[in-house]
């Protein structure tokens, strides 16, 4: 059992009948060719079935890395489109750059089912001025190398994307490739994942992840630090929340605990800082996935998707930094977004790759990342066979939805690390199971035995505690409004409950960093603010 940790003292949906297949979807066994959109002003009337899926699909429960950031934000705006209008699309479609990653690309894994889309995100950082470099700590030359790589995979119903975000650190092996700098020519060799762009660009970035994953890419995305912070800006901002201070002298990243809406360059320090706490990457990675949720929430909240000129000013801002390969145009925009246009956070599920052995030496390279090959093979064949990654993901056998619950509220430690002994302190039949099931089921491990309390009866609820375990204590009290704490010196790890007569339910929670370290996805209604 995980000792809680002790205390430092320094968040289109159609399915059915199969849709018409996006360019480099494979399914039945073979590629389909793209299916144009419909240049018409006038929209197709559904038919009853779709209108009924898509009723049903309103009701589900859900609140209309640096790749991660500003691609994302690409994602959704093209998940828009179809309710914009083509005019608008064929005109910013001039806007992106080209490049072509899949040239005389051989031995390619099987597509699949749905679509899969290579985000990478590079510290091209050309346009930003000297006053942004200063005060957002963006010196030193741009290293032409991703900062940040993502898989996104959109279900073949359209009704899922799930984001994989792939450590810049993991160990790769590069396949036999030309230096796109110098024209060298190199046999296969060990480097960090990001160095594949350095030395080959998207095409060997592509090559490298579909060796890595076998999962095939349909297309490839790429922005940069400028795109980002002027995209962030156009939107009004993005609310993020976190449940203690935040502070990273590389970045300047400097927060209280709370709710803050950032600007583009606040929100490109809270993106990429890294020396917060000591998970380092991974937990920059995490965080970006709340912050991605935040953009998502904001985009289609914001009426940006259903505002012509909103639309345009957003997305011809973003565009002016990003490329794309030559497939991607105007009429997949449109068919994308016609599919996907009830997007929402709780459409989209987050994770990264689990990783087996941290700070694995390589010899001339130093330290990286090694995947964990039975989880990550697992992960990856997910997405090929077009799988949820969640219980709670669109597809994942939810079954019906009851009573909407609460928003959780933000703790500092997941409830899933803090062990808890319940106790019945009033003379109420049943009592201690019921708390002990309500603080189960928001994911506290307790014993699952509760105890009938020996002493007088107790009116208000109290959580006893070692002072050791503070921070666990808190985020306990948390769940139980009201709750008294009371702590008790050399009482251990394990977190005793008195449950009293001024007991009436238990609160969600949900910690920041949800899996405290551990791989896992989530939806993205699961880490956005209450």
């Amino acid at each position: 059992m995980p000792t809680p940790p002790r205390s430092p003292r320094p968040r289109p949906r159609p399915a059915g009948r199969p849709r018409p297949a996006q360019p480099g979807v494979r399914a039945a066994g073979k590629e389909r060719s793209a299916q144009p959109a419909r240049k018409t002003g006038k929209a197709r009337k559904a038919p009853a079935a779709r209108t009924a899926r898509t009723a049903r699909a309103r009701r589900r429960n859900g609140r209309p890395r640096w790749g991660m950031r500003v691609a994302t934000t690409l994602s959704v705006l093209v998940l828009g489109a179809g309710g914009i209008g083509h005019a608008i699309v064929t005109s910013l479609d001039t806007g992106i750059g080209r490049v072509d990653p899949f040239k005389d690309m051989k031995n390619r894994p099987d597509g699949g089912h749905g679509m899969n889309i290579l985000l990478v995100g590079t510290d091209g950082r050309d346009k930003i001025t000297k006053e942004e470099r200063q005060k957002y700590r963006l010196g030193g030359a741009p290293c032409r190398c991703t900062d940040t790589i993502m898989l996104v995979h959109v279900s073949e119903d359209r009704e899922r994307a799930s984001i994989v975000s792939l450590p810049r650190d993991s160990y790769a092996e590069l396949p036999a490739h030309t230096d796109a700098t110098s024209g060298d020519k190199h046999g296969p060799h060990p480097v960090k994942l990001n160095a594949a762009y350095s030395e080959g660009g998207p095409h060997l970035t592509v090559r490298t992840v579909e060796s890595m994953t076998g999962v095939k890419i349909n297309h490839y995305l790429e922005v940069d630090f400028t795109s980002f912070m002027k995209t962030v800006d156009s939107l009004g901002g993005v609310e993020i929340c976190t449940a203690k201070p935040l502070k990273d002298s590389h970045t300047g990243l400097d927060l209280d605990a709370g709710t803050h809406k950032l600007d583009g360059g606040q929100a490109l320090q809270y993106v990429r800082s890294r020396y917060l706490d000591g998970s380092s990457d991974l937990g920059r990675m995490q965080r970006q996935q709340r912050f991605m949720a935040a953009l998502i929430n904001q985009a289609t909240s914001s009426g940006v998707l259903l505002n012509p000129v909103k639309f345009r000013g957003v997305t011809s801002t973003m565009l002016d930094s990003v490329r794309a390969d030559k497939g991607f145009g105007t009429e997949e925009m449109l068919a994308l977004g016609k599919a996907m246009r009830d997007f929402t956070p709780a459409s989209s599920e987050f994770t990264s790759v689990p990783v087996a052995e941290r700070g694995f030496p390589v010899k001339g390279i130093g330290s990286t990342l090694k995947w964990d090959p039975v989880k990550s093979g697992k992960l990856f064949r997910a997405l090929r066979e077009d799988k949820p990654l969640t219980p709670s993901a669109p597809g994942g056998g939810r079954g019906p939805q009851g009573p909407k619950q609460p928003p959780a509220s933000a703790v500092e430690v997941s409830p899933q690390q803090i062990r808890v002994q319940v106790y019945n302190a009033t003379r109420q039949d049943g009592l201690g199971q019921r708390v002990d099931g309500a603080l189960r089921g928001t994911g506290f491990n307790t014993t699952r035995a509760p105890l009938n309390h020996t002493g007088p009866e107790v009116s208000r609820t109290q959580v006893l505690f070692d002072p050791r375990w503070d921070r666990s204590a808190k985020s306990l009290a948390t769940a139980l409004p009201g709750c008294e704490l009371r702590p008790v010196p050399r009482q251990g790890a394990t977190l005793k409950v008195m449950a009293g007569t001024d007991y009436k339910t238990v609160r969600p929670v949900r910690a920041e960093d949800v899996h405290q370290g551990e791989f896992g996805a989530v939806t993205g209604d699961q880490v956005v603010c209450p």
